[in-house]
């Protein structure tokens, strides 16, 4: 680090869990962010913020009206562009020194595979059951940790899967293959702050894996409930059947 990153982070550097050491690991660490609307839009600000090294973010869709209740990383003039490519010149206005590569098209395959491998942590703030379960084999194939965040309606959840951990479930070990509802904000809703609760701490979340940071948090599944305001925490075990994570995946 230089004199400007010295200053740049020193609230960072104050804190004993992070100090000069783990900004260090931050300004050299990649992230992949699978999904840039109201999740990745919330968390992505925070990690370019604060320093990560690289910032993969991928996105095949479009900034809609119906998108601007809660989508804060966008305005009206955005209507109509890709999330991803609009979101990366945001973050570059926030932290230049961040290498950001936006991919503006549907991730899977062998492409999916190859930009897993290449992070440090992955963030699945996508909005459809398939696309979490691809990205899930992928991590897992990869030993790669995972920040799984969902919102709609008032309720918001967020679960740590760490397949680089011998004893952590993975998500298809909580949701296995099968029917979900794709689409849920436009079907049921979402109150607007809820994705930036739920945002905000996958890049808590995502932070702390890349710091190393005790304890380490995986294998539970957090839900929160904005009309309350209360948080709720199980437990989450490895599915040894499981046809992702298990010893006889497919």
């Amino acid at each position: 680090m230089d004199d400007r990153d010295l200053l740049r982070y020193s609230r960072h550097i104050l804190l004993d869990e992070i100090g000069i050491k783990g900004q260090e690991k931050l300004l050299s660490s990649a992230a992949l962010v699978i999904g840039c609307g109201g999740l990745g839009a919330a968390a992505l600000p925070f990690l370019a913020a604060a320093g990560m090294g690289r910032l993969i973010l991928a996105d095949h869709d479009e900034v809609d009206e119906t998108n601007l209740q809660r989508q804060t990383a966008f305005n009206e003039s955005d209507i109509g562009r890709n999330k991803a490519e609009t979101l990366l010149g945001r973050l570059k206005s926030i932290n230049s020194r961040c290498e950001t590569v936006a991919l503006p098209h549907y991730l899977d395959g062998d492409e999916l595979a190859e930009q897993v491998r290449r992070a440090d942590v992955v963030l699945d703030c996508s909005d459809n059951f398939a696309t979490r379960q691809a990205l899930n084999r992928a991590c897992v194939a990869a030993a790669k940790p995972l920040v799984s965040g969902a919102a709609a309606r008032f309720d918001g959840q967020l679960a740590v899967y760490r397949p680089d951990f011998s004893d952590s479930p993975c998500y298809a070990c909580l949701f296995d293959d099968g029917q979900a509802d794709d689409g849920a904000c436009a079907l049921f809703g979402v109150f607007s702050p809820l994705v930036g609760v739920i945002g905000s701490m996958q890049a808590a979340e995502a932070l702390k894996i890349l710091l190393g940071t005790e304890p380490q948090e995986y294998g539970r599944l957090h839900v929160y409930n904005a009309l309350s305001g209360r948080w709720q925490s199980f437990a989450l075990t490895k599915n040894r059947q499981c046809r992702v994570c298990g010893p006889k995946a497919v």
